[in-house]
């Protein structure tokens, strides 16, 4: 089953962008996922193709119409979750790109300007989603990070099924230190234990090594994953030194 991305915005020309390239652009020519760009502002019904007017109530910039939304979206026949990347959104992590990647594909809605009219959100079923705590010029760029995450885990696209397992967020740590050749780069040395061809010894160490820079460089993170490999197999939560 082909992943068929469609992308609703005022800029298709944005698109594959980044994504014709590398992996996802060999995953594109092959045909393990489709892209579909359309232009928001052909869903216009004057004269002008007007996609935005000014916020009730006064302010600045402008706000994207709900009936050209509307429209746009009425016109993707999929049943495939409609997004709008909105910073309001619930931030995106890996359970739910792995949720969107074994799926059909995705509808995605990028905003411009002040944003959407807020009607949308209630006469269509829209997931909202949020790819960092910042602000861009527009949704197309979240798109964009939320397509390569998807894509790069379909069938057939990293090579080997396993390529992404030990990757950070897979297991809810980061990603243990990687090394290469050369042995010896200006006085440093790839640690022992990977040069020791003992698999436990270097499966242990790169577990201890991805729960500590978790630790060290993302309390929030190691603080969720403390709490789930704390739960006995019942579910019941055993009490830490400290409680």
């Amino acid at each position: 089953m082909t992943f068929a991305a469609t992308i609703l915005t005022l800029y298709p020309d944005m698109f594959p962008g980044p994504l014709g390239f590398s992996l996802a652009g060999r995953a594109l020519a092959e045909g393990r996922w489709s892209l579909d760009a359309r232009n928001i502002r052909d869903f216009a019904t004057d004269r002008h193709r007007t996609v935005d007017d000014t916020p009730a109530g006064g302010g600045a910039g402008m706000v994207l119409r709900a009936d050209v939304l509307a429209a746009a979206i009425d016109s993707v026949a999929t049943d495939a979750p409609l997004i709008a990347m909105t910073p309001r959104g619930k931030p995106l992590g890996q359970p739910r790109v792995r949720e969107l990647a074994a799926g059909p594909g995705v509808t995605i809605l990028c905003g411009r300007f002040e944003g959407f009219d807020e009607r949308i959100f209630a006469a269509r079923a829209i997931e909202e989603v949020s790819i960092g705590d910042y602000v861009l010029s527009g949704g197309e760029m979240g798109a964009l990070v939320l397509l390569d995450a998807c894509i790069r885990l379909l069938p057939g696209v990293m090579g080997a099924a396993s390529s992404g397992d030990d990757e950070s967020f897979e297991s809810g740590l980061l990603e243990y230190p990687q090394y290469t050749r050369p042995q010896q780069w200006e006085g440093r040395t790839i640690p022992e234990v990977l040069r020791s061809g003992d698999h436990a010894r270097i499966a242990a160490w790169r577990k201890h090594m991805a729960e500590t820079e978790t630790r060290l460089r993302r309390p929030d993170l190691w603080e969720r994953y403390d709490g789930v490999r704390v739960q006995s197999p019942s579910g019941a939560r055993r009490l830490m030194k400290d409680e």
